[in-house]
């Protein structure tokens, strides 16, 4: 795989020295509260990591879950993620550690993913599906062209309850070229 390389942000395959700032990120209230899992504990988030690690190794990778970094830091702030969904269509998905909130490494990383998703990957639709409460990532699909298509009902349980989603999507003719 080409490196996948943005203005703000590198993304890659995870590693196993990856747990400590994995952890960080997947125990943080703040961070999981918009995500469609409760926080993990260590034994959880050690258990996905070597399941993240495991998949990217598939000779037919399910999915693309990938470490996204700073460009001038190899450390782990965040991870983003195509995973599909049918014919030549993936989920795109993201989490930025909350103390690097609002530097816009989430829009970078999709990015980043988006040219993944319809360079390489030759897909033709890629959506996304956010919490109505979530205005930053809304924020980060609109500057990225993806458009609202509708709400999905109960549509994730996490932190003890059913939660809407906001469905957006961008289809590879939408998605500029650069």
């Amino acid at each position: 795989m080409d490196p996948l390389i943005g203005d703000l942000t590198a993304l890659r395959e995870f590693r196993t020295s990856d747990l400590e700032n994995y952890l960080a990120i997947v125990s943080d209230d703040r961070v999981t509260s918009w995500l469609s899992f409760d926080s993990r504990d260590r034994t959880a988030a050690e258990k996905a990591l070597t399941a993240i690690i495991e998949r990217a190794a598939q000779e037919d990778r399910p999915d693309y879950l990938l470490a996204v970094t700073r460009r001038d830091d190899d450390s782990v702030v965040g991870f983003a993620r195509l995973g599909p969904t049918g014919v030549k269509a993936a989920h795109l998905g993201y989490a930025i550690h909350a103390d690097h909130w609002g530097h816009g490494y989430a829009t970078d990383a999709s990015r980043v993913l988006l040219r993944l998703a319809f360079g390489p990957l030759d897909l033709h639709r890629v959506s996304a599906a956010i919490g109505p409460e979530n205005e930053a990532s809304i924020a980060v699909v609109k500057r990225l062209g993806f458009t609202y298509e509708g709400r999905i009902r109960d549509h994730v349980f996490t932190n003890g309850d059913w939660r809407d989603s906001l469905l957006y999507s961008l289809l590879e003719s939408e998605f500029p070229k650069r």
